[in-house]
């Protein structure tokens, strides 16, 4: 049974990118079975970057910023790497202080994101 606060991941595969809506409130209680979910849609849809799209967050922790790390370490292994849109500015100021920005990148949106992978 999901918890009223489980975050809802809802993931499609286009452009060799795993795209990642984050849905809710995304905490150390959740991460778990997000880095599963996650993990096993990328392995499945064979896609060589993950692009979060935070627009639908609510809530997030400081272990969300792990997850994210653990993502772009298994992107980079094929190649890859991780892109974030949608991050607002609130989101953005934590992720720059976490010193997250030195691994992965943000863009304002799909299309942005999406030349990011492919070094426009």
């Amino acid at each position: 049974m999901s918890h009223p606060n489980d975050p809802s991941l809802r993931m499609e595969s286009r452009d060799n990118c795993l795209l990642i809506h984050v849905l809710g409130e995304l905490d150390h209680h959740y991460c778990e079975s997000a880095r599963g979910r996650i993990d096993d849609s990328y392995d499945d849809c064979r896609a060589l970057h993950m692009i979060f799209d935070f627009s639908g967050l609510d809530f997030m922790d400081s272990s969300a910023i792990g997850l994210i790390l653990g993502r772009s370490k298994k992107a980079a292994l094929l190649g890859g790497q991780v892109v974030l849109i949608h991050v607002s500015p609130r989101l953005h100021k934590i992720f720059t202080m976490s010193g997250l920005y030195r691994i992965v990148q943000e863009a304002p949106d799909y299309p942005a994101a999406l030349r990011l992978t492919k070094g426009v």
